[in-house]
């Protein structure tokens, strides 16, 4: 049974899978959303790594960078040089503050050595409409849901953040083929459980997710929609979720410190 919690940017989803029994029963699935969490909600009732465990990652999906056809640069370096002739004067939308797309927009700022305004709405659909009317610069969204965006000349796609080119885009470059070294930014999927669930159970999930996620069909489907399966143990998972966590909270630093 799937027990959807929205709210305070997954915060309450999150406490209240921490908060239950340790049995393998109950499992937190979780994205990036929670390592970002780490810094930027202080005020919240749990410890990501202390009070849940690492089971498994699922997939991870990647992102494009688009502009609105107006901005009168062709590629990502050209957008770069542009941005900082004029600082602080072009925009990018998110669909929220806190939300993968917003830290991969921050990122990218910060790698990119430029001063972007960021423009939070209430979710991805009111954010893609605000790049494509052109109310907005720029954009940082999933590659499938803004592919028919980019087929219809309604945005131009600049790069997508993933170490390897998208199925789904094959013909636009990654971030680093672009140009700027060491940019990576997706939005993966993973399972935790509270902590003190028995290391047995632990294994039988990551055993049982693993092989799921690698059947044939699903890396298929998950090819055609821009996702690749990602294969780990539970302790190369909490390896990378620890690894994540320090890494959005360098650039959490950086904005929040920001006058």
């Amino acid at each position: 049974m799937i027990a959807n919690r929205p709210g305070a940017g997954a915060v309450i989803g999150t406490l209240e899978a921490a908060k239950s029994p340790p049995d393998g029963y109950t499992l937190l699935m979780m994205s990036n959303t929670q390592t970002a969490n780490e810094s930027l909600v202080p005020q919240r009732k749990y410890e990501l790594m202390r009070d849940l465990v690492a089971i498994a990652p699922i997939n991870s999906s990647d992102l494009v960078i688009v502009v609105h056809p107006s901005v009168p640069t062709k590629n990502l370096k050209e957008f770069i040089v542009f941005a900082k002739s004029q600082p602080g004067k072009l925009n990018y939308a998110s669909s929220g503050q806190g939300t993968p797309y917003h830290m991969a927009g921050e990122l990218f700022k910060t790698m990119a050595g430029i001063d972007l305004v960021h423009v939070p709405y209430r979710n991805s659909g009111e954010a893609r409409n605000g790049v494509i009317g052109g109310q907005v610069q720029m954009m940082i969204d999933a590659v499938t849901t803004m592919a028919p965006n980019v087929s219809q000349g309604q945005v131009r796609a600049l790069a997508t953040t993933g170490k390897a080119r998208s199925g789904v885009l094959p013909d636009v470059p990654t971030v680093e083929e672009a140009g700027l070294s060491g940019y990576e930014a997706t939005i993966w999927l993973g399972l935790m459980a509270p902590a003190g669930t028995p290391k047995p159970i632990i294994d039988k999930l990551n055993a049982a997710i693993n092989v799921a996620i690698m059947r044939p069909e699903i890396i298929k489907l998950w090819a055609d929609q821009g996702a690749a399966p990602m294969s780990m143990t539970p302790e190369e998972f909490d390896k990378y979720l620890r690894n994540d966590i320090v890494k959005w909270a360098e650039v959490v630093k950086r904005f929040a410190d920001k006058p």
